[in-house]
């Protein structure tokens, strides 16, 4: 059955103060949720065949023998009709955990009604009090970072108020010995050399659009970068791949946006697409890209640990 955590991340989670971040609490139903700001966690079966066919040999169940997705929204209204088969086919693929994100404070109530076990928070100064209430089940801060976009910047000025936002959201990560889950887009090595400036030394850059030497920057710092499906898609996503080191990769599949097909719902259970490309490009197992990499992001939230159960 797979855990699902969340966090949260409003547009590019950086006018306001709107950090998400997460808790967990037991769970309650197949699924369970644990809530970070624009990522939430699902708990998937454990592969009964599927990767351990594939891999031509069968594997003893485990705890951690499965795929964990760093990052997907699962509340978004693309799922509005058939969240619960899409859940369902996740667990089919192989899915260990999922952070779940959400982009708005109105995704919230849905996270929790799938998991039982969620708890979001929007405006950071709202939520200060809040986050030392529960600060014992939160599992990380995020998603949170820098968005140099002509969407969100019009000038230097706005960048300097996304920096300013992302300081404070570092903050309280440190404050809370909790990872950062991190957006960066067409802001690589400002958001990285922000990071490393405040001291951070736990964050996952998703789906990062930079150059692999500004990522190899990350890596140097003890970073983790998570990489969806479109991938196969992606020539920048590619060389990515080929540069980062096995042991600094996560999964993820931003669901339902950045899947195999442009402009077609990505879903959860496309995490296989993602792994399968990264053992094609390092020359391992499928298998040993599922170790991997879930091993990476417990080591990452390893407050996860205690959310998935065999």
């Amino acid at each position: 059955m797979p855990n699902l955590t969340w966090s949260n991340h409003s547009g590019s989670g950086l006018e306001s103060m709107d950090s998400q971040v997460g808790s967990y609490l037991a769970p309650e139903k197949s699924i369970d949720m644990v809530q970070t700001r624009r990522q939430t966690t699902v708990k998937a079966p454990i592969l009964k065949r599927g990767l351990a066919k594939r891999s031509g040999r069968t594997k003893k169940k485990s705890l951690m023998h499965g795929f964990v997705d760093c990052h997907c929204h699962i509340s978004a209204g693309d799922f509005d009709k058939d969240v619960e088969e899409v859940i369902e086919n996740s667990k089919k693929a192989g899915l260990l955990a999922l952070l779940a994100v959400a982009e708005h404070a109105g995704e919230f109530t849905k996270i929790i009604e799938l998991s039982q076990r969620a708890f979001g928070l929007q405006d950071l100064d709202a939520a200060l009090p809040v986050i030392e209430k529960y600060k014992d089940r939160l599992v990380g801060v995020g998603e949170v970072g820098l968005d140099f976009t002509p969407r969100f910047v019009s000038g230097e000025s706005d960048k300097e108020s996304q920096k300013l936002v992302l300081i404070r959201q570092a903050q309280v990560a440190k404050e809370l010995d909790l990872p950062l889950n991190v957006h960066s887009r067409s802001a690589g090595r400002p958001t990285i050399h922000l990071l490393k400036e405040q001291g951070v030394d736990k964050a996952l850059l998703h789906a990062f659009d930079g150059k692999p030497s500004v990522a190899m920057e990350g890596v140097k710092a003890g970073y983790f970068f998570s990489i969806p499906p479109s991938i196969i898609r992606s020539e920048q996503k590619q060389k990515l791949v080929k540069q980062l080191p096995l042991e600094n990769i996560c999964l993820e599949t931003d669901s339902p946006a950045l899947g195999p097909e442009k402009q077609v719902r990505n879903e959860p259970r496309n995490i296989c697409v993602s792994a399968e490309y990264i053992s094609k490009v390092k020359g391992v197992s499928l298998e040993t890209v599922m170790e991997v990499t879930t091993q990476n992001a417990l080591r990452l939230f390893p407050k996860l640990k205690s959310a998935i159960k065999p």
